[in-house]
């Protein structure tokens, strides 16, 4: 289960998840797809081995980067940097017009804090994802909840462990690894360090509002379609726990 941040809400009562919709579910996904696509077009070398067994999927990608890489009416010297492999917070702000970052909140004893590090976020716009492994209401999540403080609870229910540290990072590893799809990764497992290769998987570190300041973004719940192309979905900061039930991947921005 997901979530997306959006800018300019407070908090407010939601009855059903049906009315949870600050933006469309199309708008999500539009954002997602351009965002990991612009990600994966800068790391496409790296990219190579696996789309080789996509042929025609690995063409258009390479027409992307090609496109990118094509001379303009701007100097050589501009041709190079953009042949430069790219920050993912940079890939981020070249497509989004913004970036955001983990660092020491500004508000007293709240920790880690997002900041948007680089240009505007408008009204609306889809800010962060909440990673983490999901647990349906079933599911044993006991020990992992001790003492964590990285625990969202969806509106149906369903909880994401969003720790990046001690047993939640062991588990959501090892359920990456074990949906690992030949050479296609079903999740990203980068977020559980200080280098995301998604730079919006860092919902989590996102606080609470205060007496103080009010709140500038909230959670709207998505779910993953089917159809979510297989080469992106190593940018999903999210594994669900059991693998043997298929089900939707709901994630949180």
């Amino acid at each position: 289960d997901f979530r997306f941040l959006v800018l300019y809400r407070t908090l407010r009562y939601v009855p059903e998840s049906s009315q949870d919709k600050i933006i469309p579910d199309e708008d999500v996904l539009e954002t997602l797809v351009k965002v990991f696509t612009a990600l994966l077009v800068n790391d496409l070398g790296r990219q190579v081995p696996a789309l080789s067994l996509l042929p025609t999927v690995g063409r258009r990608y390479a027409q992307l980067r090609a496109a990118e890489l094509q001379p303009d009416a701007a100097s050589s010297r501009s041709r190079q940097s953009r042949q430069v492999l790219l920050s993912p917070e940079e890939v981020l702000f070249r497509t989004l017009g913004f970036s955001v970052t983990r660092d020491r909140s500004s508000l007293p004893s709240a920790g880690t804090g997002v900041f948007v590090s680089k240009g505007f976020v408008p009204k609306g716009a889809v800010v962060a994802m909440y990673p983490g492994t999901v647990y349906r209401k079933h599911e044993p999540i006991f020990f992992q909840s001790l003492g964590n403080p990285f625990i969202f609870r969806c509106i149906d229910g369903i909880l994401i462990d969003g720790n990046d540290k001690g047993l939640s990072r062991s588990v959501y590893r090892s359920c990456s690894w074990r949906d690992q799809l030949g050479p296609f990764q079903m999740s990203d497992v980068s977020w559980l360090t200080a280098a995301p290769q998604n730079p919006l998987a860092v919902g989590q570190y996102v606080n609470n509002c205060s007496y103080e300041k009010a709140a500038n973004v909230c959670y709207q719940e998505f779910d993953v379609p089917g159809h979510f192309p297989v080469e992106l979905k190593q940018y999903l900061p999210n594994i669900v726990y059991s693998h043997e039930i298929e089900r939707k991947l709901q994630t949180d921005y």
